[in-house]
């Protein structure tokens, strides 16, 4: 696919100015995150990799540079009434944060359900935070209903043109840093991250390829772009770009230039969460791993190129960061549970342990079935979970038992 330029007689509501301008205004009140070379994930992927810490802001996402943009643009009127958002995620604490610091009072509304960590994480930056509903769209409703009653200003997530200049900093600084990067890998959410960053990729001469990055299952500006009709739902690693509606400031810039958008599965995002804790010893949210996860889904497009990429995000819960972490595991081969059949008879279970040792493998636990099987009376299926070096230990383990004639099988992952 050609690269597209930036359209030379319409004018898009964001501008390279805005972006610099948006850049001044910020600076020193937000992290100046360092842009790094990962020299294993470019061996890994075939491109040069650089990746933008985006997750070493204080609340962890570049959500912080949009709504303080936005901030300091407001009139003392507006400042002393007060902003507020929609939001359960990272521009509910990024604006709670830099509200409270510049004095102006912040209200944001959350869903019913949204979890305890997010609500009290966003009330320690200084936010009044009021529940309502059961989806983001009925507490999006109230919040608007909130805005016009009492007088406040509403901060958009991603579909200002103030917000999308400040998120477009977090790029124009990655450019300044690293110039000879030729393609931006950017997550798309509602689309305010990477409009700002395609502003600065096709300003003041420059070419660079801009590829966005979707989860599979919520292809909201793959849809509205491409004319497509593919569902938006269910439970995605990559909430923070879990958008049924993208805006329509955004999708007019991402039409305009963006060069394309890569969609990418749960297990890839999963993948790219893990590898970036192993190799980079970095925690990212689902978001965040998504241009990664884009680079290791189709490395024949991007090899060769020197990538950029911003790890928007680190705001992950740990139980679910342990679950993505054990799962990756048990996909390498390094963690297992193995069914085996035996006879239910003294020394059955001590045979099969000698194997293990044998063959080096540790035994993490050990489930016995009798009851709840299709096998005669005296038979028995035994579940172990097991830990190896690596995927080939695992088969020689296996084959150790076969031999030994044992009937065992792994205990797959989706």
């Amino acid at each position: 696919m050609a690269t597209k330029a930036a359209p030379a007689h319409t004018p898009l509501p964001v501008s390279i100015t805005d972006v610099r301008d948006a850049a001044q205004r910020i600076m020193g009140s937000v992290v100046r995150t360092p842009t790094l070379v990962s020299k294993t994930l470019s061996d890994l992927t075939g491109a040069t990799v650089y990746l933008k810490f985006e997750n070493l802001q204080f609340t962890a996402a570049y959500k912080e540079r949009g709504a303080l943009n936005t901030l300091l643009q407001l009139d003392e009127t507006a400042r002393s009434k007060g902003v507020i958002a929609a939001s359960a995620g990272n521009h509910a604490q990024g604006l709670a944060y830099h509200a409270t610091r510049l004095g102006i009072p912040s209200t944001i509304v959350m869903p019913l359900n949204t979890p305890t960590v997010k609500i009290t994480q966003t009330e320690g930056h200084g936010a009044n935070v009021i529940l309502h509903g059961e989806t983001f769209d009925a507490a999006y409703a109230h919040s608007r209903e909130l805005e016009a009653e009492r007088g406040f200003t509403f901060v958009h997530p991603f579909d200002d043109v103030r917000i999308i200049a400040g998120q477009g900093t977090a790029a124009l600084e990655m450019i300044e840093d690293v110039p000879e990067i030729d393609t931006l890998v950017i997550p798309i959410g509602g689309g305010g991250l990477i409009s700002g960053s395609a502003v600065v990729a096709k300003s003041e001469g420059r070419t660079l390829d801009v590829v966005g990055v979707e989860a599979e299952l919520y292809p909201s500006m793959y849809n509205r772009i491409h004319g497509t009709d593919m569902p938006c739902a269910g439970d995605t690693l990559a909430e923070g770009i879990a958008v049924k509606e993208p805006g329509g400031i955004t999708a007019k810039m991402v039409e305009a230039l963006v060069d394309d958008i890569v969609l990418v599965s749960e297990r890839r995002l999963e993948e790219a969460v893990s590898l970036l804790l192993q190799i980079e010893k970095t925690v990212v949210e689902g978001a965040g791993a998504a241009g990664l996860a884009a680079l290791m889904a189709e490395p024949e497009r991007f090899r060769g190129k020197t990538v950029g990429t911003i790890l928007c995000g680190g705001n992950i819960d740990t139980r679910l960061l342990a679950n993505v972490l054990l799962r990756d595991l048990a996909r390498s081969g390094r963690l297992a549970r193995l069914r085996i059949r035996l006879q239910d008879r003294p020394g059955a279970l001590f045979n099969v342990a000698r194997i293990f040792h044998e063959q080096g493998v540790n035994i993490i636990e050990v489930y016995h079935q009798r009851v709840f099987t299709t096998l005669p009376a005296k038979g028995l299926i035994t579940d172990i979970e097991c830990e190896t070096r690596d995927r080939d230990h695992l088969d020689r383990l296996m084959t150790a038992l076969r031999r030994a004639q044992y009937e065992v099988s792994p205990v797959e992952l989706a």
